[in-house]
């Protein structure tokens, strides 16, 4: 349970979960890191914590560097637990130390979570001066809870980052030039569309902030730290907040006896015919957060289900559930399926696309039973029509 220095006298002292596969509904099929930071100072600072189960791997890394009971602050960017969970952990060795937080939400959120201790509150533009080093408090509310800040280090040009710019990411390596950028990249896109896409327009004025800051290296609370690539998160932040979408398109289905999947494929069919680019995703095979990366910069969204019950199979609605709760806006959609006799879905799945706020391109398309070829190739010329 090492440290690892990323400055002289800053050090990562944060838990490796190898095993993490699910958060909150989302999978993440290369685990995750809790990132924690143990700054050296005449005051020794301790910037967040871990989740809870991983509190004596952090504390077994700070105690190869300092006795845990020296540390006079512990600032607290984020109360959720993921962030937060060990600072009672923390506490029981430095019962005196100051708990640095936003004020009013962070402290309202870490005494309704674990008590009183002795917190500071900061606002925006407050510092904090702990020797050589400075921290400047920067609140970045609904990215993605109310109590959000990140840390900015002036004298080593850190930005301690929050959720903003992080990747649920297990690796060996600390730093991005030490990993497969494409896959960095991969998950931070998931990452940002999982958690922070519902937050854009807050997401937007934090990034905008974070712009005038002269940063050297991004210490986000998952995944990597950023040195090399910092413009190729830069870049990557400036296109997800603000919402812009590209000519592509996903086509999102399930299906009993395969005549919906039928019908995927012709819709999928109309998209290549217009040259635009098109994913094919079944719910049986295709977790939802997989999909909805794709949706972050997707611009079309078509999704079909079968009658079942006179209702959408429950993995369509589940789907759409969860996308119309990260409401990414300013899609055109279009429902699709296949029927028996009743063919309720159809129309409950284009109803929900357009209480996502979706403009709908083309109206539902409703086959009975086996479509046969002529109704496929009608099919694909109508989506090919309405693009």
């Amino acid at each position: 349970m090492k440290p690892a220095q990323i400055r002289k006298d800053i050090y990562w002292v944060g838990a490796i979960d190898w095993s993490l596969r699910n958060f909150h509904g989302y999978t993440t099929s290369r685990g995750s890191t809790y990132n924690a930071f143990l700054v050296m100072d005449e005051k020794i600072t301790l910037i967040d914590t871990v989740k809870n189960n991983f509190k004596e791997e952090m504390i077994e890394r700070i105690s190869r560097i300092v006795d845990p009971a020296k540390i006079d602050y512990v600032i607290s960017n984020h109360v959720e637990p993921d962030h937060s969970g060990s600072i009672p952990e923390v506490m029981k060795y430095c019962p005196n130390a100051k708990i640095v937080t936003s004020a009013p939400q962070g402290v309202k959120g870490l005494k309704a979570h674990y008590g009183d201790y002795n917190y500071m509150p900061v606002k925006g533009g407050d510092s904090l001066n702990i020797g050589k080093h400075t921290f400047q408090f920067v609140q970045t509310p609904m990215v993605h809870w109310p109590d959000n800040m990140v840390t900015y280090c002036p004298e080593e040009k850190i930005l301690f980052s929050n959720d903003a710019f992080g990747q649920h990411f297990a690796s060996s390596g600390r730093f991005d030039i030490e990993e497969d950028l494409s896959i960095i990249l991969e998950e931070a896109q998931k990452y940002y569309a999982n958690i922070v896409m519902p937050y854009s327009q807050q997401a937007a004025g934090a990034y905008e902030v974070v712009k005038t800051l002269d940063i050297d290296m991004i210490a986000p609370s998952h995944g990597i730290i950023w040195t090399k690539n910092i413009p190729d998160i830069l870049d990557k932040y400036a296109q997800w907040t603000s919402g812009k979408v590209e000519e592509k398109a996903i086509v999102v289905f399930d299906s009993m006896w395969h005549s919906t999947e039928r019908m995927a494929n012709a819709v999928v069919q109309g998209f290549i015919d217009k040259k635009i680019p098109v994913k094919f995703y079944d719910l049986k095979e295709n977790h939802r957060s997989d999909i909805i990366t794709e949706v972050l910069t997707s611009k079309y969204i078509a999704v079909g289900s079968p009658t079942l019950n006179n209702n959408m199979l429950p993995t369509v609605a589940a789907f759409l559930v969860y996308l119309k709760g990260l409401t990414p806006k300013d899609r055109k959609a279009f429902a699709f399926g296949s029927y028996g006799w009743g063919g309720q879905s159809i129309a409950q799945v284009e109803e929900q696309l357009k209480e996502c706020g979706y403009d709908i391109i083309l109206d539902k398309i409703r086959l009975q039973y086996f479509p046969t070829q002529q109704q496929l190739d009608e099919i694909t010329e109508k989506v090919a029509a309405a693009l």
